[in-house]
């Protein structure tokens, strides 16, 4: 055989096999690759979902203003950032009250948004919603939003108690400490 002119004489860098391997399985190994970064970022994403999403909260009890502040039907949504709190002026069991809901939707753990134009509160999650009142209607969320103990203070400020919370579905919201009577 008569060497190529292109032939030093060494041997090739790779063999015919050896490249053959390496053309076959960097798509394979490029798609494990794929497949592991996929897998880690379903799995981070599995896990913040399994934190509270409630945002970092100040005291535990705090004033809101007066009770007039709030006229009827009216939702406050200035608290949901920094209390995790709706703060409503509104109907339940035929009376007219103001009372704190949290804003933690009840199915997941996610935090509800305030839709004027509906008069809901719905779940951006999973498309759960609950009227003014915080009754759920609509969506996999089992029970009602949870009311916060709410009071008038010494100073005739509204007074919220995080601490303190009521369940609709165990006939807590009669409780005189999950309102404060709104006098027509």
């Amino acid at each position: 055989m008569n060497p190529s002119p292109h032939d030093d004489g060494k041997r090739p860098l790779l063999s015919r096999r050896a490249a053959i391997v390496a053309v076959l399985c960097s798509p394979a190994k490029l798609g494990c690759a794929a497949l592991a970064a996929v897998a880690g970022l379903w799995t981070l994403a599995a896990g913040r979902m399994m934190l509270n999403n409630m945002p970092v909260q100040s005291a535990r009890r705090f004033k809101v203003g007066f009770p007039t502040d709030y006229p009827d039907g009216y939702v406050e949504t200035k608290y949901k950032e920094t209390h995790g709190i709706w703060l409503v002026n509104g109907r339940y069991a035929g009376r007219q009250e103001i009372f704190a809901l949290s804003t933690v939707c009840t199915h997941l753990g996610c935090i509800t948004t305030w839709q004027q134009r509906g008069e809901e509160f719905k779940c951006p999650c999973h498309g759960s919603a609950f009227h003014k009142d915080g009754m759920n209607f609509e969506g996999p969320a089992p029970r009602p939003l949870p009311r916060y103990a709410i009071r008038i203070a010494e100073d005739g400020q509204l007074e919220v108690d995080r601490g303190r919370t009521f369940q609709q579905q165990l006939g807590q919201w009669s409780d005189p400490d999950s309102y404060v009577a709104v006098q027509s």
